[in-house]
């Protein structure tokens, strides 16, 4: 394994490309923690501060599809740096405001808002230039590595954010800044060769331009399908996972918060070892490959829903951090394989706006359940649903898979 992981770090253009990422992932979770806690500390309102939450998930409903044709339009490495460097002032602007002491709520929300749309636009460029800088075979161990450093970061945010906290809120945004530098550096020192797209740029040709890709789609049967499974693991695990097992636990014990956090913790060690491991057990990804990891993902929230003790939800945890980040780096493989690249933007831009209205409307729908059914009821056919999907998925793909062989390539199918 080691031996695997050091020859894709030697890759100069991984290296920088991986750290680049990571160092903007970690910058991300902080401000996005800060733009909350500072709406709160402005404000003292609930509504606020769930009115900053909404203004970070909104853009992505709203220009996530276009973000995806501006990344396949443009060079890639040049909108990358021209994205980083708006972010850059945006924030410090927040600073500036806040030591003159003119901060308002109003400006604070428009920043949020525009910070994240300008990530509707990075992600999908972001995500389409791994292709281009590594081979089919360095793709699986170079995809397992990216999703190993930005699961780190994540993990490793909240030790940050209690070390910034004693120095105070407003030092978030100065360290999200300065890991946009940081980006911008290390994508400097990302070299590939791309084909620009020759067609009219205009408002006009950007929906046609989604237009032509959701076409395109049409006649994919696996990516239709991979698309469809996604939406429903996701839409079955969100409000289970985010809100139900806190909701569970500040149940049972007075050290809810404390605890979720830990669950949280052995989550994301059990998601980097898992995707540490995925590349030296799994040679070959394919849909069933995904469907095994929903239904290991499945069986462990339907594990934690049946037995429900905080014990058990540690297990289930585990199991779901086997089965998340497989199917999560299927998913992210056959795009990549399946996906001409002059697409590749609309792709992932497509992927993140499913993924985004699957949560939206699970946290929506099982909000609403939650009012007539036990926490323990919801947790139990959620799990119990995303496992018959695997399942049932599994069996049809001996079927219909098949019969698409020809349409195929030859990887994909083994």
């Amino acid at each position: 394994m080691r031996n695997l992981y050091k020859s894709i770090w030697k890759n100069n253009n991984i290296r920088y490309y991986i750290i680049g990422g990571g160092v903007s992932r970690l910058g991300d979770v902080l401000s996005g923690m800060a733009f909350l806690f500072l709406a709160y500390d402005l404000t003292g309102s609930a509504i606020h501060t769930t009115g900053m939450a909404v203004a970070e998930t909104v853009p992505y409903l709203l220009f996530g599809l276009v973000g995806g044709v501006i990344a396949d339009w443009f060079p890639r490495k040049k909108l990358l740096i021209f994205l980083d460097c708006l972010r850059i002032p945006l924030l410090f602007s927040v600073l500036l405001f806040y030591h003159m002491d003119a901060i308002s709520y109003i400006y604070l929300l428009i920043v949020s808002f525009l910070i994240q749309s300008i990530g509707c636009f990075f992600n999908p460029a972001h995500r389409a230039v791994l292709p281009l800088i590594t081979s089919l075979e360095e793709r699986t161990v170079a995809n397992s590595l990216t999703d190993t450093v930005t699961r780190g970061v994540t993990v490793l945010s909240p030790v940050f954010s209690v070390w910034l906290l004693s120095y105070g809120i407003i030092y978030f945004f100065l360290l999200d800044a300065v890991t946009y530098f940081v980006s911008v550096l290390c994508l400097l020192n990302v070299h590939f060769s791309e084909q620009n797209q020759q067609t009219e740029k205009s408002i006009k040709h950007v929906f046609l331009a989604i237009k032509d890709f959701f076409l395109w789609l049409k006649k994919k049967a696996v990516l239709k399908y991979l698309f469809l499974l996604t939406f429903i693991v996701v839409f079955f695990n969100t409000w289970v996972w985010e809100v139900g097992l806190l909701l569970a636990l500040a149940n049972m014990t007075g050290n809810s918060e404390e605890i979720y956090s830990i669950i949280q913790g052995v989550f994301g060690v059990t998601v980097i070892a898992t995707n540490l491991c995925v590349p030296i057990f799994i040679k070959k990804m394919n849909t069933n490959t995904y469907l095994i990891g929903a239904g290991i993902w499945g069986s462990g929230i339907l594990y934690y829903g049946i037995l429900y003790n905080i014990e058990h939800f540690f297990i289930g945890a585990v199991l779901v951090g086997i089965g998340l980040p497989i199917a999560s780096l299927v998913r992210v493989y056959l795009i990549q394989l399946l996906v001409p690249g002059d697409m590749l933007g609309r792709a992932f831009s497509s992927n993140a706006v499913l993924l985004y209205l699957a949560n939206t409307i699970s946290l929506s729908i099982f909000g609403i359940l939650s009012i007539t059914f036990s926490i323990q009821h919801l947790m139990i056919g959620s799990g119990l649903l995303i496992l018959l999907t695997s399942i049932v998925g599994l069996f049809i793909s001996v079927i219909v898979i098949p019969k698409c062989s020809r349409r195929l390539p030859i990887d994909f199918l083994k």
